[in-house]
């Protein structure tokens, strides 16, 4: 704030202009402020030269967020040169002109400020007089077409009448980020309510707009209030679609996550019990070699230990039943592995069967969905049959007006005509006789008044039959609001049956996705036992080892019987390879398999991306068809309206005329005297 403060005296005195007191006690009040980022001065009397220096100023400020202008007084040229400095301004946020009486020049400096600024998001232009100038306010609509930030725009009381609407439709119709407008006590009129209902049409961001005293119809408000309710709705939809989008997005991600670390753990697993094998092999190899060793040296003590053989061969019988368990059990694994196949086969055809009832249910939905279109189009079709009926009936109205004026606008040329041969007829008898004189002029004014008496009972029987035009009227717009209503509950009803829809597919998906959780689980706990009975099967082999061993000292007196016992064991050494290797087989087709499940998921996604992108296609055609339907019963009724207008103006404009020709009749002169 101190530096601001100093920049405008310094700028103030190298221009030669004296620096406003009221300025200055404004900033030095706002300096005694902690922490304050807006900039008041409202109410105070700005020249032009202040606002040239403040523009200056604020053209590199980088403080303030809030200038609040209202109420300054500020001249044409004064508020182009502060709007041009806050051009290049990249702080402030909100900017406050109201009251001011900005005109044609501030209007173009205004659409410059918008194209420039790319920081600004509300503005604040009330008791303004913007739409007095229409070249002036152009300039603004361009600039507020082309500006990519403003969300928030008051301008209320700016005088602003159908054509200035029609502009600001057009620069509506371009922008895509304002969301507020406030157009309150200005003058758009029907005219512009249309163009602000057509302008809506191709907005969807606005979601608030303000038209109280604006001279616009009921039934033209309603429908801005529904489109903006309508761009509102879709706005709280599409957030709600992204939302659950990025959460499955996220849920599907950690899924890929966990499966990858699961994979890799399987994978290191199985590295680490290739490097055990590989090590056990060395040290048997190692172990081996010291055994012959051995055995070469004590081939002397072989004849002592023939009694010993018998215990021998009993432990190798041991050893076969044990190898003959081990081979049990692995036919057991073997099953369970067929096992799951089969029951992986049967869910992939469930899924297939679900996929095709859930393909039946949707054609099912578009075909009573068109049923119900095709439904509305002749209800349609039928509500334009009876307005043409209406039409025809109003047209007949206005012929028969219109020959009912003709007829009396005749009488009156008559009556005027004989009021002339009258006015003649009677100077010349008052000349002659003054007694003659009276007689014509009592005949006259008999007469004049059986022809008014004739006209007021011609004028109270058309009354009556514009009253009963109007009641027809008010019928056919009953009923047509009737029809409106039992559109719109269908309408309701339809978007509540797209809404359990997705719901419903949403819990589906939900389902599969437990599923596929639960399939997760089955096969973690799969390896969980196969990793088990991988160290029970270590566990054994230990326990084989020192079995082994054991013989081994037994058997170092019977070199020949060892030679073969020891062949036998190095083939049962390959076989345990040979299953090792078998289960590194049966490992890797379920690693195959978990990529299917993978491959399987991302179909379930491009599936539910192809639904909801039909669904979403489905709900704009059918917003689509409400809006023509809505947008035909508004203009019908804005018909039906003008000619009630046309009607009331034109029973005006006759009994105006009947009571002027009346009053300025010289025989309403002479019949007070009589």
């Amino acid at each position: 704030m101190e530096d601001f403060r100093r920049s405008y005296l310094r700028l103030c005195k190298e221009g030669g202009v004296e620096a406003q007191e009221s300025v200055l006690a404004q900033l030095h009040d706002s300096r005694a402020l902690p922490g304050a980022c807006r900039l008041d001065l409202s109410g105070q009397s700005i020249t032009t030269d202040s606002c040239g220096v403040l523009g200056r100023v604020l053209q590199g400020d980088a403080v303030f967020t809030e200038v609040l202008l209202s109420d300054c007084m500020l001249s044409e040229e004064g508020a182009k040169l502060l709007l041009n400095g806050l051009c290049s301004n990249t702080t402030v946020k909100v900017l406050d002109l109201k009251g001011n009486n900005m005109r044609g020049t501030g209007a173009e400096a205004l659409g410059q400020l918008l194209v420039r600024n790319k920081t600004l998001r509300r503005l604040v232009l009330e008791w303004n007089a913007l739409g007095m100038w229409e070249e002036g306010f152009a300039v603004f609509c361009e600039g507020l077409a082309s500006s990519a930030s403003l969300t928030q725009l008051d301008l209320r009381n700016n005088q602003i009448n159908h054509q200035g609407a029609a502009e600001l439709c057009v620069s509506l119709k371009r922008n895509g980020t304002l969301q507020d407008l406030d157009l309150r006590w200005n003058n758009v009129g029907l005219l512009g309510g249309r163009s602000l209902l057509e302008a809506l049409q191709q907005n969807r961001s606005l979601i608030r707009l303000e038209l109280a005293g604006n001279n616009i119809p009921s039934d033209t408000l309603r429908a801005i209030e529904q489109s903006v309710s309508h761009s509102a709705e879709r706005r709280s939809m599409l957030g709600e679609s992204r939302s659950r989008s990025q959460v499955l997005s996220k849920e599907i991600q950690l899924l890929k996550q966990e499966k990858s670390r699961q994979f890799l753990n399987l994978m290191e697993t199985i590295d680490r019990q290739k490097d055990e094998m590989g090590r056990s092999s060395r040290n048997s190899s190692v172990r081996l070699g010291q055994l012959q060793e051995a055995l070469s040296e004590q081939k002397s003590s072989i004849n002592s230990l023939t009694a010993k053989l018998q215990m021998t061969e009993a432990a190798l019988a041991l050893s076969e039943q044990k190898t003959h368990d081990l081979g049990e059990l692995l036919t057991r694994v073997k099953l369970e592995k067929a096992e799951l196949r089969d029951r992986q086969c049967r869910e992939i055809k469930k899924e297939q069967e679900d996929s095709a009832l859930r393909e039946a249910k949707l054609l099912k939905e578009a075909s009573a969905l068109s049923e119900k279109n095709l439904q509305l189009r002749n209800k349609l079709d039928e509500t334009e049959r009876r307005c043409k009926t209406q039409q025809e009936q109003i047209f007949q109205l206005k012929q028969e007006l219109t020959n009912t004026s003709a007829e009396l606008k005749l009488r009156l040329a008559q009556t005027e005509e004989r009021l002339e041969m009258e006015k003649r007829r009677s100077k010349q008898a008052l000349e002659d006789l003054d007694g003659l004189r009276q007689k014509e002029v009592d005949h006259l004014t008999r007469h004049q008044e059986d022809s008014e008496r004739a006209l007021q009972e011609r004028i109270l029987k058309l009354e009556g039959q514009r009253i009963q035009l109007e009641e027809d009227l008010s019928r056919a717009k009953a009923s047509l609001v009737s029809e409106r209503a039992q559109a719109e509950e269908e309408l309701g009803k339809v978007r509540a049956q797209v809404r359990l829809e997705e719901r419903q597919h949403l819990s589906a998906l939900e389902e599969k996705l437990r599923a596929v959780r639960q399939s997760r689980d089955e096969s973690q706990n799969h390896c969980t036992q196969q990793k088990q009975s991988i160290a029970e099967l270590q566990a054994r082999a230990g326990q084989q080892s020192i079995e082994a061993d054991s013989l081994r000292r037994r058997i170092h007196e019977l070199q020949q019987e060892l030679a073969g016992k020891e062949q036998e064991k190095v083939s049962e050494v390959t076989r345990v390879r040979v299953e090792l290797q078998e289960q590194l087989g049966h490992l890797q087709a379920e690693r195959t398999a978990q990529g299917g499940l993978k491959e399987k998921i991302s179909a379930l996604e491009r599936e539910m991306k192809v639904v909801s992108a039909a669904h979403r296609e489905a709900l704009l055609d059918k917003e689509s068809e409400i809006s023509s339907l809505l947008e035909r019963l508004r203009i019908r009724e804005g018909e039906i309206q003008r000619i009630r207008e046309d009607e009331a103006q034109r029973a005006s404009f006759l009994q105006n005329a009947i009571l002027t020709y009346v009053q300025g009749s010289p025989l309403a002169h002479f019949s007070p005297k009589k």
